[in-house]
């Protein structure tokens, strides 16, 4: 693998599938609850959650530091787990507050190690959660990995079907240009080509945007 080769599979997505427009999101912290929320469903799901905590009012790290989970489970609940997901929600809003006043700004104004081990503090936010905090709503550059990216760079056989989601993640890292923007668009296209194409049963190979490109061998 060359980073040529990397370009090339990004540019035939982006042709395929055009402009992903990720995160869909108002601000920083939207897209932190949409990060914390989306585990475990669709963003339908997600949307439906979100658009209930704006008509509420409560779309803020203030207005949902003032709340009770139990307050803000039942607004939460088209995203499912949603007792779970409200505590979630709470760990990272009490930790902003606990150890940045509150402030995403301050929060942000660090590098990216330590921004990753900070939340990967938290309970209940994981790797991929982490990483997609800081690549779409710090803007920082660190490539996301999700179970898309896993299962069509497998199938390809760039690594194994098993691999640890940081050698996955080191893979894209060294063979792409330390970019915002293209990490943002390259994860995009390819949650829209898990989606669409490569499924995890009955994968649409004969009709891949990618397949001038690569040999898939299952």
């Amino acid at each position: 693998m060359e980073k040529k080769d990397l370009k090339a599979i990004f540019d035939k997505l982006f042709k395929a599938f055009g402009p992903q427009y990720w995160w869909p999101a108002n601000t920083p912290f939207e897209v932190i609850i949409g990060t914390i929320l989306t585990q475990n469903t669709n963003w339908g799901n997600v949307e439906k959650a979100i658009n209930n905590l704006r008509a509420r009012g409560c779309l803020s790290a203030h207005k949902l530091h003032q709340m009770p989970a139990k307050e803000i489970a039942p607004l939460i609940r088209p995203s499912g787990y949603f007792n779970i997901k409200a505590k979630r929600l709470k760990n990272f809003i009490n930790f902003l507050f606990n150890h940045h006043g509150g402030s995403l700004k301050k929060m942000f104004n660090q590098d990216i190690d330590s921004l990753r081990r900070e939340l990967l503090s938290v309970n209940g936010i994981g790797r991929e959660t982490a990483d997609s905090i800081i690549l779409y709503a710090a803007e920082l550059p660190i490539f996301v990995v999700d179970a898309y990216t896993k299962r069509a760079f497998s199938r390809h056989k760039f690594f194994a079907k098993d691999s640890d989601y940081d050698n996955v993640q080191k893979f894209f890292m060294e063979n792409l240009s330390k970019d915002v923007k293209i990490f943002n668009e390259f994860h995009a296209l390819l949650v829209r080509l898990g989606k669409d194409f490569c499924l995890k049963n009955k994968p649409k190979c004969e009709v891949c945007p990618i397949k001038p490109f690569l040999k898939v061998d299952f």
